[in-house]
């Protein structure tokens, strides 16, 4: 199983980036992929969550609002779109899944929100 996000950077409060997290490796039909932050200092911090037919999705009320969970199945990606972005939201963003009895994650993308 192999779980590798794309799209962060250096972004100005209020601005929005569009996280991708690509995951293959498993043929599993039933699971969750998880959007997790983890800011300097900090412990990981659950942002969002979506099973694989896209029949249930949902985010942390800490950014509902603002960030939007979704996936595209043909190209086995899951997406975090982040609008609206504050300095707090400076952190490492990684997206995770658990399947069968293992847990997996990918290496993050890093998020800072600057002026």
């Amino acid at each position: 199983v192999q779980l590798v996000e794309s799209g962060g950077g250096l972004v100005q409060p209020g601005g929005s980036l569009r996280l991708s997290c690509v995951a293959s490796g498993f043929t599993a039909t039933n699971y969750y992929i998880k959007w997790v932050r983890q800011a300097p200092g900090k412990g990981p911090e659950w942002l969002c969550s979506i099973n694989r037919d896209d029949t249930d999705r949902g985010c942390a009320v800490s950014v509902k609002g603002r960030f939007t969970i979704s996936r595209d199945n043909d190209k086995n990606t899951v997406y975090l779109q982040m609008n609206g972005l504050k300095s707090e939201d400076t952190a490492l963003y990684y997206c995770a899944t658990r399947v069968d009895t293992a847990n997996y994650r990918g290496q993050g993308t890093q998020v800072t929100v600057s002026s």
